[in-house]
C-alpha cells in the first residue's frame, strides 16, 4: 500500500489553522496534529511544576521527558492531547498558559524535542499538521503545504468568538495586544520562526469562511482546480 501524503498548515494566531486543519483531517480521514497544543502543554506542565520559565535547561529537560499521545474518541469525534498519561486539553487555553506559551516556544531545546515528537506522528503519512514552522522545519518534505493568513481585525474577531464559545470573558484590547505580541515573537525568534516557505500555497481567509478554506485545500490535495 502506498504511503498517504502529509499536509502542513502554517499561519499566525487566529488565522483559523486549527478549525481548518481539523476539518481537512476529518474530511480526508487523516490524523490531525495540533503542534501549538504541544507547546501549550509544555507551558502548562512547566507552570504546574513551578519551573522558572527563564531556565532554558529545565524547560528543555521537561520537553525531553514528556511523552505525547493523541486520543481520538470515535463516538464524539473529539481529539485530546495527553502528556505522560494526563489529559491536558482542559488547561491549554487557560490565561496563564496563553500569556507564557510564546516564551516557552522560543526555547531552542524545547523546539528540538517537540519537533522530534511531531515528526514521529508524521512518519507514516496521512497527517494534517498545523503550527508555525510545519512546512519549513518540522516536515519540509510534506506533499502539500499551506499558509493561512487573515488581517488582524478578522483574527481578533475569530479568536474572541472562540473564547466566548468556550465560556471565557473577552477583553478585545488585551486580545489585540496579545495577537500583536505573538506575531512579533513568532516571526522574530531565531529557531523555527513563522514564515512562508518557497513552495507553499498562501490562502488569505479574511473574506473566506472556514468551510470555503477547507473546500479549497481538500480540492487542491485531491488534484481538483478551485
Amino acid at each position: 500500500m502506498s504511503r498517504l501524503p502529509n499536509i502542513a498548515i502554517d499561519g499566525p494566531s487566529g488565522s483559523g489553522k486549527s478549525t481548518v486543519a481539523r476539518a481537512v483531517a476529518q474530511r480526508l480521514g487523516y490524523l490531525y496534529v495540533d503542534t501549538g497544543a504541544m507547546y501549550r502543554a509544555v507551558t502548562y506542565l512547566a507552570l504546574k511544576q513551578q519551573i522558572d520559565l527563564d531556565n532554558q535547561l529545565a524547560l528543555g529537560a521537561l520537553a525531553k521527558g514528556t511523552r505525547f499521545s493523541i486520543v481520538h474518541f470515535c463516538q464524539s469525534g473529539s481529539i485530546s492531547l495527553w502528556c505522560n498519561g494526563e489529559d491536558v486539553n482542559p488547561y491549554l487555553r487557560n490565561w496563564d498558559v496563553t500569556s507564557e506559551v510564546s516564551r516557552v516556544a522560543a526555547v531552542a531545546a524545547v523546539r528540538c524535542y517537540l519537533v522530534r515528537s511531531q515528526r514521529v506522528f508524521a512518519r507514516s503519512g496521512g497527517v494534517v499538521m498545523e503550527g508555525r514552522d510545519i512546512g519549513t522545519v518540522v516536515i519540509p518534505d510534506a506533499e502539500f503545504k499551506f499558509f493561512l493568513t487573515a488581517d488582524l481585525e478578522t483574527r481578533i474577531k475569530r479568536r474572541a468568538l472562540e473564547l466566548c464559545g468556550n465560556g471565557r470573558s473577552v477583553d478585545t484590547e488585551e486580545l489585540r495586544r496579545q495577537l500583536i505580541y505573538r506575531d512579533e515573537t513568532d516571526r522574530n525568534r531565531t529557531v523555527g520562526p513563522l514564515k512562508i516557505g518557497p513552495d507553499t500555497i498562501v490562502i488569505d481567509g479574511t473574506k473566506l469562511t472556514a468551510d470555503d478554506t477547507v473546500d479549497r485545500i481538500v480540492a487542491l490535495c485531491q488534484g481538483r482546480v478551485t
